[in-house]
């Protein structure tokens, strides 16, 4: 599979957007000999596995210009890559406690010239800032996640839908999520129809704040 994929799903892109999501492959498969960050069978299916599931986040929510997403735990630059290859104008930091992962992030960046990504080291809890959204690919339970992440999250929304976590998982997810009645769940199959995606979804939680319920 190849870049074709992404263009299947995302009609609208720019020459450039189209240039470097084709650049993706060649990046990783020649970080990842250097420094593993994707798994072999992983890698050959870069852009089912990696690429288009990040984009999964894009199909439930158009981020606005100018607007501040961070990315945690974000191991070789997933979702926070592809994403801010699909929105240019939109700012995105890309957090991850293991530095060669990082490393690969900025290398990635750095060969695709983007500009509007900066990659950091560190635990987000000792991240300052706060963003409109927050991004992930299921690297903890929902409450460990909403724990880590507390208190970077703006008060006030720039967008239609509340400021918030867009947290990708897979499975079951009945028991974990039972805590947060605000809580959205979206298919990706619903938009997606390769059988990768028949269990994956986009978990969206709202921002909350006290004096809210």
């Amino acid at each position: 599979m190849n870049a074709d994929l992404v263009f299947k799903y995302f009609t609208t892109l720019t020459d450039l957007q189209k240039e470097h999501f084709k650049e993706l492959e060649f990046l990783y498969k020649d970080w990842n000999t250097k420094i593993n960050v994707v798994s072999r069978k992983d890698i050959e299916e870069l852009y089912l596995r990696h690429v288009l599931h990040s984009l999964g986040i894009a199909r439930i929510q158009t981020f606005n210009e100018g607007s501040q997403i961070l990315d945690v735990g974000t191991g070789g630059g997933f979702p926070g890559i592809p994403l801010a290859i699909l929105f240019p104008n939109v700012e995105f930091t890309l957090v991850d406690a293991i530095g060669r992962k990082v490393k690969v992030v900025q290398e990635v960046v750095d060969g695709l010239k983007l500009q509007n990504v900066t990659a950091i080291h560190t635990r987000v809890e000792d991240l300052p800032g706060q963003y409109d959204f927050i991004v992930s690919r299921a690297v903890a339970a929902m409450p460990t996640f909403v724990h880590w992440t507390k208190g970077k999250i703006k008060k006030d929304s720039s967008h239609e839908r509340k400021n918030g976590i867009l947290y990708l998982k897979g499975g079951d997810l009945t028991e974990e999520l039972k805590d947060y009645t605000t809580i959205q769940t979206f298919d990706l199959k619903e938009y997606f129809e390769e059988d990768f995606f028949e269990t994956k979804k986009v978990v969206y939680l709202p921002q909350k704040f006290k004096g809210s319920h």
